[in-house]
């Protein structure tokens, strides 16, 4: 039997003979189309489903977490018959920022889809990896349920305002060449509700929170070591996504901004309008990464100032994604005054991203 084993996964582990598959690419003007585009596209490389938000114990506590489900095609031959070719791979992380605790929880999931174990379907938003979960409702409402290791989240995400198109109608440039580009839409403002569960006891909370979905097959210009993102639900109902891709030589090589006003008007922010500058770095003991978990960003004549709920919101996924990336809740002022509460995400400090 053993041998047997041995003699599977080393054929397992054989590069495909077959063909690799050919994936679709991301070119401007295609219209996203809904439900259709809230499930999986398994024609692109690479998709995630990414969940940020504050939440509130019935004490006031502060807690931030995360959610997020990816979905990556690998070089195996789509039409490969047997259930055992890992043509899709399902990877989750989860975490919780509580500044009591000082450091963050985090757990992380990773399997090749099928065997009703692990997917990602297409129509609608329905991920699932093991008991962790990520499912839309037909009325538009998000369910998930997190049993990690140190925590557990069984939340409800409900829509209060339409969805947000990110870039140009859902074309999001993330690089000089327009292949460079990712399907992007967000929905911010959810409202949160659901529990919290530490140690075995589940506490009720509230909160809001932000929803990322996006897909590509090439993202990243050769030349970029990460990103800096920030998704952020303002005070007044407006929200702000802003981001910049950097370059492995410390220069940014792409930037934009999208502000979406409490009317519902937009404002985009092309990459000579939109600069990051750090305030403030923190040091990981863990990995020796610094990250500026302090920033200031201007989009035209405005400036945002993020400050982290707590320093330590380093999270090392190499045992799925193969990165380790800073993602924390953070607060926001505007022009020196508060304004809201989002998520920061850092990544490409520890060495160079790959997707």
């Amino acid at each position: 039997m053993r041998r047997l084993v041995f003699i599977l996964a080393c054929l397992l582990c054989m590069p495909a003979l077959a063909a690799p598959p050919q994936l679709s690419t991301v070119t401007p003007g295609r219209a996203l189309s809904f439900p259709r585009d809230f499930g999986a596209h398994p024609d692109f490389r690479t998709e995630w489903w990414y969940a940020t938000g504050w939440l509130q114990t019935p004490d006031g506590k502060p807690l931030g977490f995360q959610v997020t489900f990816f979905r990556s095609a690998t070089g195996h031959d789509a039409d490969n018959p047997s259930r055992f070719a890992p043509k899709q791979l399902v990877i989750a992380h989860a975490a919780l920022s509580d500044p009591a605790v000082g450091r963050l929880l985090h757990d992380q999931k990773s399997a090749r889809a099928g065997f009703g174990h692990a997917w990602a379907r297409e129509g609608n938003t329905d991920v699932r990896l093991g008991q962790w979960t990520f499912v839309r409702g037909e009325d538009g409402r998000y369910d998930t349920v997190v049993e990690a290791r140190e925590f557990g989240l069984r939340l409800t995400l409900t829509p209060t305002q339409p969805l947000m198109l990110q870039g140009e109608n859902g074309y999001s440039r993330k690089g000089p060449q327009p292949g460079q580009a990712s399907y992007y839409y967000s929905e911010p403002h959810l409202r949160v509700s659901g529990t919290v569960s530490r140690e075995g006891k589940a506490q009720q909370v509230s909160g809001s929170a932000w929803l990322d979905h996006e897909w590509s097959t090439t993202v990243l210009d050769p030349r970029a070591a990460g990103w800096d993102w920030t998704g952020v639900n303002l005070d007044d109902g407006a929200s702000l996504v802003a981001f910049r891709i950097r370059g492995k030589d410390g220069g940014t090589l792409w930037s934009h901004a999208k502000l979406r006003n409490a009317d519902g008007s937009t404002r985009s922010f092309g990459p000579d309008e939109v600069s990051f500058v750090p305030l403030r770095q923190w040091r990981s003991a863990r990995t020796g990464a610094s990250y500026p978990v302090a920033l200031r960003i201007r989009t035209g004549d405005t400036d945002w100032a993020l400050q982290p709920l707590q320093d330590d919101q380093e999270l090392d996924s190499r045992q799925s994604t193969g990165a380790v990336y800073w993602e924390g809740a953070v607060t926001v002022q505007r022009d020196g005054e508060p304004a809201g509460r989002g998520y920061l995400e850092l990544t490409g400090y520890v060495k160079a991203m790959k997707l």
